[in-house]
């Protein structure tokens, strides 16, 4: 992504102290960015904020800190495959939102597991006690977003409003 790059550019070539002179940066460069879109780009890019100002993980960090840290993604979307298969009853898109439905009391881990796993399309999560709204860009990425979703819960989609029953674990009732 150009915006991501510029990001890490700017970052390992000069001292970025904040995310107002950030985005004032990649003005310079013809690349404009919203402070929630420089949010996310940061958490996503890993960059760490210390008291000289951002800096890149991968600058002066050795490669076996570099191994950790795909690993703790690889164990994030891990986790979030898990979960998703395990509470998501059913998913509907609905304009630029995918609606999840889950067991009651079981919606905040799963968001915060879609939050951690930092889905490409989602910009946003919110949850009730059983009830998720992501919220994608367009249209578009919610429909593809709530085909991942109906993939990871293993079911087909459907023409019109998709409700998917919960498949039973061995040893629970109903």
């Amino acid at each position: 992504m150009r915006r991501r790059e510029a990001i890490r550019r700017l970052v390992v070539e000069r001292t970025v102290r904040s995310q107002k002179e950030l985005a004032r940066l990649l003005r310079a460069r013809g690349v404009a960015a919203a402070q929630p879109t420089l949010s996310r780009d940061i958490r996503e890019l890993g960059l760490v904020k210390g008291p000289a100002g951002y800096s890149a993980p991968e600058a002066g960090l050795p490669t076996t800190l570099l191994a950790a840290s795909a690993s703790i993604a690889h164990r994030r979307l891990q986790t979030f495959e898990r979960l998703v298969n395990d509470f998501v009853l059913s998913v509907e898109a609905a304009g630029t939102l995918v609606v999840l439905r889950t067991p009651p009391a079981d919606a905040q881990p799963v968001a915060l597991a879609i939050d951690a796993a930092a889905l490409d399309g989602v910009i946003g999560t919110i949850a009730g006690d059983d009830t998720i709204f992501l919220a994608a860009r367009s249209a578009e990425q919610a429909e593809d977003l709530a085909l991942r979703f109906r993939k990871a819960i293993g079911a087909r989609p459907a023409e019109g409003p998709t409700r998917f029953p919960r498949r039973r674990k061995p040893g629970r009732r109903a």
